[in-house]
């Protein structure tokens, strides 16, 4: 029997914790917000750096839709290389208001002619290189830019590519990137092209581009002006803008652009061909998706790590996490165990979906299987090593796999020490940027381009910098039997933009930069608008955890079990309840992404725009 000095103290402890969950939420969420909402009737474009903004907000003036804003966006943040550039990748999702369907774009490039497990182990990897020529695969974003404009767009390129190439003619040096070019400079120093074109003081105590210093690239602008070239000279023979617009990519990916670029990788020890670049080819795709709460959630296929954040919703939806409270400690772990649980599942069976073994995508999108592994967590403590689940009987199938299975465990991968833990963090935020863009047409833009980042190899004379993706292949079938490397296959990226649909139409755009935080990122960002009523501005800015305890997509793949991010707000109950959970705590004072987001307001015919409060992202709207 319980006694009345029992339950005074059970009482106080669920009254305490109530409060304290408001609180939080008080504090995090429903503050004032450090950037204002982006409120835009006609149009709006957002994305990593204000320059590309304001180029994507010169294709609306011009006439365009928001496809041709996304491209121009593309372009110019290629151009300021940073943390991407010409020779990566781009993923996105273009809603078409015309047929209501979402079209996935499949623009990530592949491994090249002989980038076998075997090749990479004859020297001495345990996975491809983290950079340097033999982690590059084919080029994607070229092909992607010109794809999306000929099939989807309005302009022509010549109008797109227009503030690129007048920024790779010269525009001025941001000081992030000054510092990323001095900090990187000695690997930079390795390869001949990038040093001339990065380190401009050459000998001084400060070899890079000053914060300010007009930097130039007349490599890139000069191919930069060949496909212009090749669509104009298509216009002049008669062919339509859409074959104009094919003229300019069969130029990069089989023309005399692909002939140079390919004779600088081979010069530069990468493996290209002129075949690899003749058979890539960007893919149109149905993406898959989710229903949460009624709305739809859509993501790219396992060719990226989207489906996680589908994977994770699934799971959620069985709870009432408004209940919780917003970043209480229950709510942290449910969020982290959940996490654990989708991100197994994606670090042992997410691959190219165009190669076998077939991924189980069905079983691990079905609401059975969530209900499921759910039944795993232990609400009293973090579970440090969580495994893959089994998705096959979900399919009706049996799990060919499971020998694999049996042996899975993270423990190996653990970080040593405080530099190896460093480390690990920088590499799970590694590049990219994100694109939004919508207009009053209905036109819904929403990318996440990467690739190519500082430290890059330089292909000769074309300007173009090689992506470094072919890092996120594993070399043995144990790790990942999806994802072994071989040649003509795509790596499974990190990549994954986001676009919801309620009442069937359009509901939010959103992404986020940020390797294996991304989709961390973007599931916080979903369930603040949807569970906890914030709006796009104060979703964006609100204060994210992030898990360390996936396998890395990058560099070792390595993880850090236990390992929780929290935003340095967090309340001192809080923070001491989760360490003695078993979670190892660290702070910051910005913790949500940076994400970019709209959210499409149907009453008012209207754009509410986000940008996460830190970072360079910036948004343009009328």
């Amino acid at each position: 029997m319980i006694s009345l000095k029992s339950l005074y103290w059970v009482s106080a402890i669920v009254l305490l914790s109530s409060l304290a969950a408001v609180l939080i939420g008080m504090v995090f969420g429903q503050e004032k917000t450090e950037k204002p909402v982006l409120h835009g009737k006609h149009w709006i474009a957002i994305t990593g750096k204000p320059m590309a903004a304001t180029a994507g907000s010169m294709m609306y003036l011009k006439g365009g839709n928001a496809v041709d804003a996304a491209c121009a966006m593309l372009a110019a943040v290629c151009t300021m290389h940073d943390v991407l550039s010409w020779g990566g990748e781009t993923q996105g999702f273009i809603y078409q208001p015309k047929t209501g369907k979402v079209i996935a774009i499949n623009g990530l490039g592949v491994a090249p002619t002989g980038a076998t497990p075997e090749f990479y182990k004859s020297k001495g990897y345990k996975y491809p290189p983290a950079d340097g020529p033999l982690s590059a695969i084919t080029p994607g974003t070229p092909g992607a830019l010109i794809v999306m404009l000929a099939e989807f767009g309005r302009l022509r390129l010549k109008d797109v590519l227009e503030p690129a190439i007048q920024m790779a003619e010269g525009y001025p040096m941001e000081k992030e990137t000054s510092d990323r070019i001095e900090r990187e400079k000695a690997k930079l120093k390795q390869w001949p092209y990038s040093r001339v074109l990065f380190l401009t003081h050459p000998g001084e105590e400060k070899e890079a581009p000053q914060p300010g210093e007009v930097f130039k690239q007349p490599d890139l602008a000069a191919t930069l002006r060949k496909l212009v070239e090749a669509e104009e000279k298509a216009l002049r023979s008669g062919k339509n803008r859409r074959e104009a617009l094919y003229a300019a990519y069969d130029r990069f990916y089989r023309g005399d652009i692909a002939r140079d670029f390919v004779a600088a990788c081979k010069e530069a020890g990468a493996l290209i061909t002129l075949e690899d670049l003749d058979r890539w080819k960007v893919l149109l795709e149905e993406p898959v998706k989710t229903t949460y709460r009624g709305i739809e959630v859509y993501k790219l296929n396992t060719w990226v790590q989207g489906p996680v954040m589908l994977q994770a919703l699934n799971m959620l939806e069985n709870f009432d996490l408004k209940a919780m409270g917003y970043n209480s400690t229950k709510y942290i772990h449910t969020l982290y165990q959940v996490m654990n649980l989708a991100f197994a599942d994606r670090d042992f069976y997410y691959g190219d979906p165009y190669f076998p073994p077939e991924e189980p995508i069905k079983g691990l999108l079905s609401k059975e299987y969530a209900r499921d592994r759910i039944k795993l967590i232990n609400w009293e403590a973090n579970a440090p090593d969580v495994k893959p689940g089994d998705p096959y009987p979900y399919e009706g199938k049996t799990n060919p796999f499971k020998h694999y299975l049996e042996k899975w465990t993270n423990k190996n991968w653990t970080v040593k020490d405080e530099a190896d833990q460093a480390r690990l963090e920088r590499s799970f935020f590694q590049g990219t940027t994100s694109i939004e863009a919508a207009d009053e047409e209905g036109w819904v833009v929403s990318l996440t381009p990467s690739g190519a980042w500082i430290p890059c190899v330089i292909a000769g004379k074309t300007g173009i910098a090689l992506s470094q993706r072919a890092q996120s292949f594993v070399l043995d079938e144990a790790d990942n039997p999806f994802n072994v490397i071989a040649p003509g296959k795509r790596p499974r990226a990190t990549l994954t933009p986001g676009l919801a649909m309620k009442d069937g139409k359009p509901f939010l755009a959103f992404a986020v930069q940020g390797g294996d935080t991304q989709d961390q990122n973007l599931l916080q960002f979903f369930l603040n608008v949807v569970e906890f009523g914030m709006n796009v501005q104060q979703a964006c800015e609100a204060a994210n955890i992030t898990s360390y305890q996936m396998r890395n997509s990058f560099d070792n793949h390595d993880c850090s079990p236990g390992k929780l991010e929290l935003n340095e707000k967090t309340p001192p109950e809080v923070r001491e309840q989760l360490k003695r959970m078993g979670y190892r705590l660290s702070f910051k004072k910005y913790t949500s992404g940076p994400i970019n987001a709209i959210y499409l307001d149907h009453k008012n015919r209207t754009f509410w725009g986000g940008s996460s409060n830190y970072g360079d992202d910036y948004g343009v709207v009328w």
